[in-house]
């Protein structure tokens, strides 16, 4: 079926803003009350003695939903219409209201028919009854040669009269029609006051309906067109909205239209309500504004009537969320992608590699999978650059692409790499459901050249608000033996809890830090149990000094040294946990808030190793180290290179600068 897109006029219309035409004669407070309740100790049973909880009364309620404008946008919107369908279904209201705008509409009358079919066979899927308001976009005919009354007769043919009225549960509906036109010259128009009046035939029927309706608990009127904004609508709903006053009854009044949604009122008890869109023509400038697809669900009770609006997509059949699907995107959350290699970027920026990646799915249903490489840098050329693909249980999907940059680009606008991927599990039997899409880095290695010696003694300052280092857990390959990690520092002030060095997370890791100005040492051993070290009371770090601070774990023993000698010493049987989490230097992994856990002061020298370097009770502490077989990491604060601390290891593991920390010369 060929489908045509038409714009219609209705957005063009000045009447925003426009209060009512009508006066009012006095507005409630509030139509909410709390729901009558009572004990009943009859309808409360239990074992046990407690407060006996109040009960609801037994009073008949029920409910229905009403569905805005269809048309105005483009074809694909009857998959909202159908989407909104199955979620009402969900809800299983009474009834379902519309209000107009049902078709595109056409000045061909095959084509009228072929729309009215579609819509009707996509709202015949409802589980309860549905009702139509004529809409203009339903009845004007499209065309300049028009016949008598354009397509109201179609309408009535295949959708329902253009006024009616209902009984349910002891309220009515009452259907009103908005585009009777010109009572002079018959012509039908959206933007003409003189066209927005409702003639007498149907203001006849309609006070002798609202008589019929005088022992209603609630009356509730549908119309397309929300006249009472006034504007290019003119005043004719004035004498309307006298008659739903003399009534007494009359509850709320619905409209559509204008695509958005809009509450006024109440005036005189009367509530008047203007529904957004449900597949039609949205601007979406702002959704909590109801600018939105939507629908209105209407709860009735005797004393008043509760409305919300839920917006489509969002109503969830609980039945399709099983077991299965539950720890199914459980098991994909987890899901990252395994990188063969890291790529090498030279010292002047290029690089041109080709990287593997690789993901494994481990639900028992296929895995669906969006992947982009990207890089805010637009320097950086991947090819592909995009991954689509549908992993089945317990397979793997290998992606290879080319990573490419230019030389001569080492500068302030670096940007690195990364991969930004989605995942969805496919179930067979209930659908697909997408995760929230994540970000992960795409690794490599850089080439930084060797700094110059400074001739003046350079350090590390570091902010206290942001400013630390990054070292990926790759880079290092401490393994689960021996290790010092250590540090020269110099703090203008101290917090109750500081750390320097640190990959702690989970059940591995190590910290080196203080704690109420003492040296702190904490190791994860192998069985998951930690082991910290303090210094004792007598071997404090003072304020505006430069202090040396090692943290030793070797064979059998861990110890803290201070400024070459050791304050602390302690047993150990058991072997380290081999780490494989990120080295932060600055910064404790273990809190995340960017308010706590940074430290503020200078540091130098920071050197780890896989061996124990101290084991004398006294050593004389280098203030420069130079790098052996067993360095791991040694920053010797020489050089900032873009983004990256030179790291003068055999592993160049250039830790990543990150936040406002800087190279400061020191006498």
């Amino acid at each position: 079926m060929r489908s045509v897109i038409f714009i219609s006029s209705l957005l063009l219309l000045p009447m925003v803003g426009i209060g009512p035409v009508f006066s009012v004669h006095g507005q409630s407070a509030g139509l909410v009350f709390p729901h009558p309740q009572s004990p009943d100790t009859e309808r409360f049973h239990s074992s046990r003695n407690g407060r006996e909880l109040p009960l609801p009364a037994q009073n008949p309620a029920f409910t229905f939903a009403v569905l805005g404008d269809r048309t105005g946008g483009p074809a694909e919107g009857v998959k909202v219409l159908a989407q909104a369908v199955d979620e009402i279904n969900l809800l299983e209201p009474d009834l379902v209201m519309t209000v107009g705008d049902l078709v595109q509409g056409s000045g061909k009358q095959v084509e009228w028919l072929i729309q009215m079919r579609e819509y009707r066979g996509i709202m015949d899927g409802l589980l309860m009854p549905w009702f139509p308001v004529a809409g203009n976009h339903d009845v004007y005919w499209m065309a300049k040669e028009k016949p008598p009354g354009e397509h109201e007769s179609n309408y009535e043919q295949h959708f329902a009269p253009l006024w009616y009225a209902f009984e349910h549960k002891n309220s009515w509906f009452i259907v009103l029609y908005s585009d009777e036109g010109n009572p002079e010259t018959g012509e039908k128009a959206t933007g003409k006051p003189a066209s927005q009046k409702m003639s007498h035939r149907q203001f006849a029927w309609l006070k002798d309906t609202l008589a019929k309706a005088e022992s209603a608990d609630h009356v509730f009127v549908f119309i397309h067109h929300p006249r009472w904004l006034g504007g290019n609508y003119g005043d004719d709903w004035e004498k309307v909205h006298d008659e739903f006053v003399k009534a007494g009854n009359v509850k709320a009044v619905f409209g559509g239209h204008i695509h958005r949604m809009r509450y006024d009122g109440p005036f005189d008890g009367i509530e008047y309500v203007t529904l957004a869109t449900t597949g039609g023509n949205q601007s979406g400038i702002s959704p909590a504004a109801g600018n939105l697809h939507q629908f209105h669900l209407v709860t009735v009770r005797d004393q008043q009537i509760a409305i919300a609006s839920l917006p489509v997509g969002e109503t969830m059949n609980v039945r399709k969320v099983t077991g299965q699907v539950s720890d199914g995107t459980r098991k994909l959350n987890a899901v990252t992608p395994r990188f063969n290699r890291r790529f090498q970027v030279d010292s002047e920026g290029g690089a041109d590699d080709l990287v593997r990646l690789r993901l494994d799915n481990p639900a028992a249903q296929s895995m669906q999978v969006n992947l982009e490489l990207n890089s805010a840098d637009s320097r950086w050329i991947f090819s592909p650059d995009k991954l689509d693909a549908v992993v089945k249980p317990g397979e793997s999907l290998d992606f290879m692409f080319r990573v490419f940059r230019w030389k001569n680009s080492l500068d302030l606008s670096w940007r690195s790499p990364d991969c930004k991927l989605q995942l969805a599990l496919v179930d067979p039997q209930n659908g697909t459901f997408p995760l929230k899409d994540k970000r992960y880095a795409i690794p490599y290695s850089i080439d930084l050249p060797t700094p110059v010696l400074p001739r003046v003694e350079s350090v590390l300052e570091l902010d206290g608000m942001d400013a630390h280092l990054k070292v990926s857990a790759d880079q290092l390959n401490l393994g689960n033996g021996s290790l010092t990690v250590e540090c020269w520092l110099n703090a203008p002030f101290l917090r109750e809890d500081l750390t320097l060095i640190s990959n702690m997370e989970g059940n591995t890791g190590f910290k080196l830090g203080l704690q109420n100005s003492r040296p702190m040492f904490q190791v994860r051993l192998a069985d998951g149990s930690l082991v910290s070290l303090q210094a004792p009371e007598s071997s404090f770090i003072h304020t505006r000094q430069w202090h040396h601070l090692a943290g030793v774990f070797g064979s059998g023993t861990m110890s803290i040294y201070l400024d070459g000698i050791q304050v602390v010493q302690e047993s150990v049987q058991q072997e380290r946990a081999a780490s494989n989490s990120n080295l932060l230097i600055g910064r404790d992994t273990l809190l995340p808030s960017k308010e706590r856990g940074y430290f503020a002061g200078r540091l130098d020298s920071i050197r780890i190793s896989n061996t124990a370097r101290y084991e004398r009770q006294i050593f004389r502490s280098s203030r420069r180290f130079l790098p052996d077989r067993e360095t791991k990491l040694l920053l010797n604060m020489d050089d900032i290179r873009v983004l990256w601390l030179y790291d003068e290891s055999s592993n160049k593991a250039h830790p990543e600068v990150i936040g406002g920390a800087t190279i400061q010369a020191e006498q």
